[in-house]
């Protein structure tokens, strides 16, 4: 059973950080690209941060850049967003989803691209 966990959400300062992980068991998490996105309240789900299967290509929503960083260990079939400088708007259920995308260097930035998704972690940044 394909399974994606995500851990890590909770309660922040505007300013503060956290760091949001997700485990992938079932599959073969070398095979995937790995993405994060994210629905706020009364909010379509957005792209956050993706990276490759070979973790050489990494992309990032403009709202993100310079303040979050995407990362994988192929070893621990996980994903990580380290988010830094959160702000209020940063606010919303996360999810982890993952890709058979068939090349090394793809990072997709649509949701269509994954098929397999995590239940979500809530990230609440309060100002």
């Amino acid at each position: 059973q394909v399974q994606l966990v995500e851990s890590g959400g909770g309660l922040v300062q505007a300013g503060g950080s956290l760091r949001v992980s997700c485990v992938v068991s079932g599959r073969t998490f070398s095979s995937d690209a790995m993405g994060w996105f994210r629905q706020a309240p009364g909010k379509e789900r957005e792209f956050v941060a993706a990276v490759s299967r070979s973790g050489l290509n990494i992309n990032y929503a403009d709202s993100v850049k310079g303040r979050f960083a995407i990362s994988r260990d192929n070893t621990k079939n996980t994903v990580y967003l380290q988010m830094n400088s959160l702000k209020p708007e940063d606010t919303a259920v996360y999810y982890c989803a993952a890709g058979r995308v068939g090349t090394l260097y793809l990072a997709p930035k649509v949701a269509r691209e994954y098929e397999q998704w995590g239940q979500g972690t809530q990230v609440t940044v309060s100002s």
